[in-house]
């Protein structure tokens, strides 16, 4: 068995759905950073082919999305692409499936990560109508069977913050602290080395300062009455993000993040947003390390309430002793929410904070989602030098 490494890691800018990327498609949004990863590690990809290309996407045109983003990108057609949906963790399940691989022996380079244009997801529609429906154009597929409620995210994230306590200033305050933190980071340059432009696009066009007055007045988004806004709550956004990830005895010295444990586990399919907390306790327990020994934190913060719920039961303090772990340059709040892709960004996100920013070796990072349909991924990776 080899342990598996990610030794690149890069991502679009994240655009807002209908703004800057609303005209390129899916595998355009990936092409490119596949070819940047690829570039990134050469040349080791002159003495090694890729074995496979692994992305994850929610709503995008059908098909085989890896294949048609790697052909794009002009890989020779000999690297396959498998595509991977776990709704908004299918970037960091793909990651995970891609370790698997390489931990098994099959692939020893495989590309991994995510991709959604929200802006260019096309509507659905039933040819016959399936039983007790009818014919006719939708948006998603459903995340469950009616019994279970089949809920929206937003309904869902407000009914976590009720049951969890989570009050809505607490919520306004953490959106504030993730767009603060986001220019802050734009400003000092540290997105600059992970960012491949894309149509003209170079920095995330979402970050921006939030008045708290203004926020405090925003209504309720989904539910009367309610806590959750669309100031505390992630925009539906157009991105990209890829990996390398390579076995040790092919990583030469190049310094990376190995693969500890991963974990993806059920939950109330009512409270998708819970997701991360057990998978977060699966992932530690795989690695006999307790929460306080990890150096950094990125979860995909698709709601304020939603982190804070999750963050509470796990004993961090994202608005206290613990902002400079969890989501350090802002998260999904602040960036966009490109979902098939921010379970990879979040992954991209700690390579740029702990292997860039030079965290020494044996320095853990932990990345998590929650996913519609009632379930959670995490990922526990170690700083190698």
């Amino acid at each position: 068995m080899s342990a598996p490494v990610v030794v690149a890691a890069r991502r679009t800018p994240i655009a807002t759905a209908g703004k800057a990327l609303r005209e390129v498609t899916v595998e355009k949004l990936a092409a490119p950073v596949l070819s940047a990863v690829v570039d990134d590690v050469w040349p080791l990809t002159a003495m090694r082919a890729v074995d496979d290309v692994v992305l994850g996407n929610c709503l995008g045109p059908g098909g085989n999305v890896a294949r048609v983003a790697a052909l794009a990108a002009g890989f020779d057609s000999a690297v396959p692409g498998v595509t991977v949906d776990r709704q908004c963790g299918s970037g960091l399940a793909a990651i995970l499936q891609a370790g698997q691989a390489i931990r098994a022996g099959d692939a020893r380079l495989v590309l991994a990560g995510g991709v959604e244009s929200a802006s260019t997801a096309p509507q659905r529609s039933h040819r016959v109508a399936p039983a007790g429906g009818s014919t006719g154009a939708y948006d998603r597929a459903p995340f469950t069977p009616p019994e279970y409620g089949d809920p929206d995210m937003g309904v869902a994230a407000e009914e976590l913050a009720r049951r969890r306590g989570v009050i809505r200033g607490r919520q306004d305050a953490y959106a504030a602290a993730s767009h603060a933190k986001a220019l802050l980071a734009r400003e000092a340059g540290r997105f600059d080395a992970e960012l491949v432009p894309v149509d003209g696009l170079e920095h995330d066009d979402r970050p921006r300062r939030l008045n708290p007055a203004v926020l405090a007045r925003m209504p309720a988004a989904f539910v009367p009455r309610g806590t959750v806004t669309a100031g505390n709550s992630c925009a539906n956004s157009d991105g990209a993000a890829v990996v390398a990830m390579v076995g040790e005895e092919l990583r030469a010295g190049r310094p990376g993040l190995r693969l500890v444990a991963g974990a993806v586990v059920g939950c109330d399919p009512r409270l998708p947003g819970w997701g991360p907390v057990p998978a977060v306790h699966r992932v530690l327990a795989a690695a006999r390390v307790a929460l306080g020994d990890v150096g950094a934190v990125e979860i995909v913060e698709a709601f304020a309430g939603q982190v804070l719920a999750v963050t509470d039961a796990l004993g961090l303090d994202p608005l206290g002793r613990d902002a400079g772990v969890v989501c350090a340059d802002g998260g999904a709040l602040a960036l966009g929410h490109p979902w098939g892709a921010s379970g990879a960004v979040v992954v991209v996100r700690l390579f740029a904070r702990l292997v860039r920013g030079g965290a020494p070796a044996g320095t853990l990072g932990l990345a998590t989602a929650a996913i519609g349909g009632g379930m959670g991924v995490a990922a526990l990776f170690e700083v190698v030098r």
